[in-house]
This record gives structure tokens, sequence and C-alpha cells, in this order.
């Protein structure tokens, strides 16, 4: 009979698993040299019996800090380790900043690995750990905070992003209001849900203009320059080119605004731009760039003063946490362009 309310010994695991005491003991402390299968036994048992650890982590905060990444590849990864560093460095707490070549899971030997390093705590940045994980992390009292998740999380999984419909909707009403009707999104991911999102408050914006979203001006790809470049060439290669194109990033707008240059075309009084992000080169870039601020450095800032909180044994009072979303307007965008007179018809000509 599984007992639930926490009266469960080591020795009634170990019984249950058909293992010695010692070895749940080595996976209760997080040790790393428990076969991976011989591990998963235990933690179902722990799990099922509703095990509760004896001891309290202490509640000094010493160590280290976990930073996981996706990937890590842009100026917005500069901001989110910027956040980060000034929330930890006063704390005297390092950072061990890893990525996962893109992946939004982390591979099984990831939480092994975890444990072996024992951190205060791990902020994983668009990504988030497996089922399995998460439990594991939970057992051994490692809390985790996800940062802009790239999906939907679990109510349990503290959380922390920013109001990316809003930002959608706000980059896109500025459009419509300066009198733009052909509008392009070059979004990030399809299957993140950040970028499908920031296409919704797109869509929505359109929505209550009245106006039409052509599925063809409705682009995904990677957060990157070469991203916006690729599908701004597509675009505005084209007679029926839009007069303005919402990027779902400020560097997959400067690749948009490379390939409108290439194309010999002016930005803003050929075609209109719109970044997200705020990183600081949007500021500084040749013409400088509308874009939407999601106020990334505290963004990450809160979601690592998140993290420290649970190692502390503070519990949090949300568990999600979205930023709000401004629109910054500088030199990209403008009224489309006069359409050109018609040729006169003359019988004279």
């Amino acid at each position: 009979m599984t007992k639930s309310d926490g009266s469960a010994t080591i020795a009634l695991i170990a019984s249950d698993v058909g293992v010695s005491v010692t070895t749940v003991s080595k996976v209760l402390n997080g040790r790393a040299d428990v076969a991976a299968r011989t591990r998963a036994l235990v933690e179902d048992s722990l799990q099922r019996h509703g095990y509760r650890r004896r001891s309290r982590r202490p509640p000094a905060v010493t160590g280290h800090l976990d930073l996981v990444f996706h990937e890590f590849d842009t100026a917005w990864c500069m901001e989110v380790i910027r956040g980060v560093e000034e929330v930890t460095s006063p704390a005297r707490v390092e950072l061990v900043i890893s990525q996962l070549g893109g992946r939004h899971r982390p591979p099984r030997h990831w939480a092994d690995d975890v444990l072996h390093r024992s951190p205060l705590g791990v902020l994983l940045v668009l990504c988030h750990p497996t089922e399995s994980q998460r439990r594991l992390l939970t057992r051994q009292r490692i809390p985790f905070v996800v940062l802009d998740t790239d999906s939907a999380t679990a109510a349990s999984t503290p959380t922390v992003g920013s109001n990316n419909f809003n930002g959608g909707l706000l980059a896109t009403r500025h459009l419509i209001d300066l009198g733009h009707r052909r509008i392009a999104v070059v979004s990030g991911p399809a299957d993140v849900l950040c970028s499908r999102a920031r296409v919704a408050g797109f869509r929505s914006a359109h929505d209550e203009a009245g106006l039409p979203v052509l599925p063809s001006l409705v682009r995904y790809g990677a957060f990157t320059g070469h991203a916006g470049y690729e599908h701004g060439m597509q675009l505005l290669a084209t007679p029926d080119r839009p007069t303005a194109i919402f990027a779902g990033s400020d560097i997959q707008a400067m690749g948009v605004i490379r390939a409108a240059r290439q194309l010999g075309l002016q930005v803003p009084a050929d075609v209109s731009i719109v970044g997200y992000d705020n990183v600081p080169v949007s500021a500084w870039a040749a013409a400088p760039l509308t874009t939407v601020d999601q106020h990334v450095a505290d963004m990450a800032g809160t979601a690592a003063r998140m993290v420290l909180d649970l190692a502390r044994g503070i519990d949090v009072p949300m568990t999600r946490i979205d930023l709000v979303t401004e629109l910054v307007v500088r030199e990209t965008t403008a009224p489309p362009p006069s359409p050109l007179p018609t040729a006169s018809l003359s019988p004279f000509v």
C-alpha cells in the first residue's frame, strides 16, 4: 500500500525498489554515481510514497547559479546575462553559463550534470526541463525558473516573461496608424510561444482596423540577422511588396534593413521597419530603430531574484510574471510612400 503522509523511510524505499539504503541515500543527496535507471526507480518510489526529507536546505545563499540558454548567439543573450549579473554579483553568487545548441529541451544527461555541480538554482532561457528532470530537480531541492518560456509550462514552474501579445499589438497598431495597409511580419521560430504570441498581436491589430492578414506576409524564422535578411529579400523583391515590416527581434530587423538597402529601398521612405527587444545597439544603428522594449535585463533580473529567493527557502508570491512591453518610436517608421501618379492617356502623346 502506498503511503502519502510523509512517514515513509529510506529503508522502506530501499525495500520497495530492491536496492540498498546507501543507494537511496545517494539519490537523495544528488550523488552522480547511481545508474540512471536505478535513479529513476528510486525517484518514482519516493514520489509514490510521499517521502519527505527530514532536513532543509540551508538558508544561506552561497555557490553558483546555472544559466542555461537554448542558444547563445545574439545581443539579446548579452542583455539577459547583464540583467542576471546585476542580481548575482552583489549577492556574491557566481554564474555558470551553458547552451543547448538550439534545443528547447535539455538532453537526458543534463540533470545528472546539474546534480554533480550542485548549484543554488537553475535559470533556463527559452527552454525548460522535461517532466522527469523537473521532478528530479524538485526532489533535490534545486530551484529552477524559466525565462521567456518557449512553450506553455506547468503552473508549478516559476516563469518570467513579457507580454508578447501586447508587443505585437503595439508595433502593428503604430504602423496602421501611420497609414500602412500592407504590413508583413517576420517572427521567430514557429514552435516558440513568444513568436506565436507576437503574431497573434499582429493579427489582432489588423482585426481591430478591419484589415485582412495575407498569409504570404506572415513569416517565421530564427531570431537572427541572416533570417531577417533572407525574409526581407523575399518580401521586398516583389512588385506588390509590403510598405512596412514588423520583425520579431532587433537583430532580425537589421537583417531586413540590409535587404531593403541592397534592393535600393530607403528606410523609412520606401519601407518602414519595427524591431523587438530594444537591445542597446538598436538606438545606435545608422537609422535608429523603432522597436518594442520588453525590458530584457529587468526580465532576467526578476528571474534571477526569484531563483535566489527560492534557494533561500522563500516562497515566491506568483509563479508567472509578465513584464509590460512598450513601443519606442525612432527613425525607421514613417507614413507609407505615396502611390506613383498614373501615366496620362492623352491621344496627343
